[in-house]
């Protein structure tokens, strides 16, 4: 989930609107109401956050650590205008990274899987087994040929290999996939996702790649 701050309506509504297009959640707040929530919020809500962007805010220096003390996200500045004096301050606040609008929400995906492969010292793509899931966008590979994924199946691909080894719950894929705001479906969306996409992945591999157990959540099994 990416979560924007602006006090304006209309670049939070806009911006919400082009990532989820993108098949990437996202939500809004002011400042007030941010600095409520990123207060309050549990650590395994927050666990599902990709990335804050920080627009026209209040405050806007101050947030950075406010939200590096909660956590391990990208921080973004959006600017409306070129100003040296501002980019610097910005990077001494603590964000990650600066960009002027008007900017894609790919090239703002594309930031924020960047900035995510230096803190982890990790390459574009990761891979499970016969399964290779891109941080950019791409559509995985399976066993070496490209697999077509619709774009939250996609998503689960890409979350289950870089918890591999490591079991999740339903929970925490709808949050990835959904975001924490996804008022207008179900958790049980994700078992009908997942069905789809371990019927593909078993038609590529010849046996199923995902152990569920009920309760406990989901775990990508390879060798």
């Amino acid at each position: 989930m990416i979560v924007i701050v602006d006090e304006r309506e209309t670049v939070k509504s806009g911006y919400t609107s082009w990532f989820n297009r993108e098949g990437v959640c996202a939500t809004g707040f002011r400042t007030a109401e941010f600095d409520m929530w990123v207060n309050t919020v549990s650590d395994p809500d927050m666990l599902a956050v990709e990335a804050f962007l920080l627009g026209d805010c209040e405050a806007r220096h101050q947030l950075p650590r406010v939200i590096k003390g909660r956590s391990a996200a990208a921080v973004i500045a959006m600017n409306d205008h070129k100003c040296l004096d501002e980019t610097l301050d910005l990077f001494a606040a603590g964000v990650d990274d600066v960009v002027r609008k008007p900017i894609h929400v790919r090239e703002i995906l594309a930031r924020i899987k960047a900035i995510q492969r230096r803190a982890k010292g990790e390459t574009e793509s990761k891979s499970a087994g016969d399964i290779r899931v891109f941080s950019d966008g791409r559509d995985p590979e399976v066993k070496g040929e490209v697999l077509s994924l619709p774009r939250r199946e996609r998503r689960i691909l890409e979350y289950l290999v870089s918890n591999r080894g490591r079991r999740v719950t339903k929970t925490q894929i709808f949050n990835f996939v959904y975001g924490l705001f996804g008022e207008d479906f179900d958790e049980n969306v994700v078992e009908s996702h997942m069905s789809k996409l371990r019927k593909r992945l078993r038609h590529r591999l010849d046996h199923d790649p995902i152990d569920s157990q009920r309760y406990l959540g989901y775990r990508l099994v390879y060798g």
